[in-house]
């Protein structure tokens, strides 16, 4: 009862200043990771779980959360559209994204000797997908240009699934010596998830047009209706032997194209539910493994942290830019503001739940100290890195005709980019 008086009082004193912290340093993350270090074991003991409640905690909260995060972001991307603005994101997601990977892999393995390279390769897949909810003023300041802010917030809203089969034939690699069978495995796994998806999407957004249409299905609930559709995605795949996270990305990006220019769906609930629940997933992260990891930090664990914010993210979106024509001050912008978050979270914890590995607990102990540093670093530097930013492009006398400046065709963005692009509007 009293985790739950906590937690419930933190979201009204959160939303009581929400907007006034809308344009400082100090992010809602940052906030209420520190609320659940001080409510945790090792500060007032407030919020305290066995094992056996952690599992349960991760079953439903964090990956609940990322579930509804999943569906909604994908299903706001309209790739009929994207076409004609795809050239930063695909570069970001097709280039930047394996590498990546691939450097995290490598510093992993160097520093952690006694991982196997597949467990490395955990590390470097797991710690790869950005959260954009870390840093909101990076993709919602109107000031910065929006091929820059569309880019990072198509990168956000898709190296999740991008990133997670990765995630799931390293764990296979990793507690398997038959390496072409768990590939097959792991393959067939992902298989029946994008079949589950795209008939969750495509049914279910045809009944729910009719619906609409026919004015059946309310407006209020067609929110709700929304929530149910990611949660039959998940369940169904997951029960189907497929991963429940690419039947739900998958399911919203399918979604999406069958709702959009048809019939007004409201996806209002959805996206509020989920800004609430990210923000209650960040408290539970601070007190039940955050808080817990830090008495256990090496060097190593801090050196990679580092490593894995700066140069395994900056180098490969510079490698991935080339020929792009932008310039260095966008290729730092860019490069820095790949923020750690939920994804990591639940994939870190999906090897504890779900594979028996002799590194587990290095490999979740570096992605909580990942997520922990991110939080801090991009959080305070999110609002004042997109203003000063925003200087240097508007000081050019025609900012409009660098590459950063070039038309985007298309202006829709991920749900809870266009909450917070709403937000500072009506802040200014």
């Amino acid at each position: 009862m009293a985790a739950i008086i906590y937690i419930a009082i933190s979201l009204l004193a959160f939303a009581l200043v929400q907007r006034r912290l809308a344009k400082t340093p100090i992010t809602g993350p940052i906030i209420f990771v520190a609320l659940g270090l001080i409510a945790g074991s090792s500060g007032l003991g407030i919020i305290t779980v066995d094992d056996g409640q952690l599992t349960t905690v991760v079953n439903v909260l964090f990956q609940g959360t990322l579930i509804l995060l999943l569906f909604t972001d994908a299903s706001a991307l309209h790739f009929s559209s994207w076409k004609q603005d795809a050239a930063l994101p695909g570069r970001l997601l097709g280039i930047g994204l394996p590498l990546t990977i691939g450097l995290g892999t490598i510093f992993a393995a160097v520093l952690f000797t006694d991982l196997s390279i597949w467990e490395a390769g955990i590390i470097g897949a797991i710690t790869a997908p950005t959260d954009a909810a870390l840093g909101q003023a990076v993709i919602s300041n109107p000031r910065v240009p929006e091929r820059i802010r569309q880019a990072l917030d198509v990168e956000a809203g898709l190296n999740d699934g991008v990133s997670f089969p990765f995630v799931l034939i390293f764990i296979g690699l990793a507690g398997s010596t038959d390496g072409p069978g768990v590939i097959e495995t792991f393959v067939v796994a992902i298989g029946v998830a994008v079949l589950v998806g795209v008939l969750a999407g495509v049914i279910g957004g045809k009944l729910m047009v009719m619906a609409a249409d026919a004015g059946t299905m309310g407006k209020a609930w067609s929110g709700i209706a929304v929530i149910a559709l990611a949660i039959i995605a998940f369940v169904l795949s997951d029960t189907g032997g497929g991963s429940g996270f690419i039947a739900a990305f998958v399911g919203g990006l399918t979604f999406g194209e069958m709702t959009r220019g048809k019939s007004k769906i409201d996806d209002i609930l959805a996206t509020n539910l989920g800004l609430a629940l990210t923000q209650v997933s960040f408290l539970a992260f601070g007190a039940l493994i955050l808080g817990p990891a830090l008495g256990k930090v090496t060097w190593a664990v801090i050196v990679m942290a580092l490593l894995s914010l700066t140069i395994a993210r900056m180098g490969p979106v510079a490698i991935s830019m080339i020929g792009q024509k932008l310039r260095p001050p966008t290729l730092l912008y860019m490069g820095w503001f790949g923020p750690r978050g939920l994804a990591t979270i639940v994939f870190a914890a999906l090897v504890v739940t779900d594979a028996d590995l002799p590194g587990t607990s290095t490999i979740t102990l570096v992605a909580a100290v990942i997520v922990g540093l991110s939080v801090l670093l991009h959080g305070l530097t999110a609002y004042p890195g997109s203003q000063a930013y925003a200087n240097w492009y508007e000081s050019h006398d025609e900012p409009a005709k660098l590459a950063e400046g070039k038309r985007v065709h298309n202006h829709e963005l991920s749900p809870r980019a266009r909450h917070a692009v709403e937000q500072t509007m009506s802040d200014s």
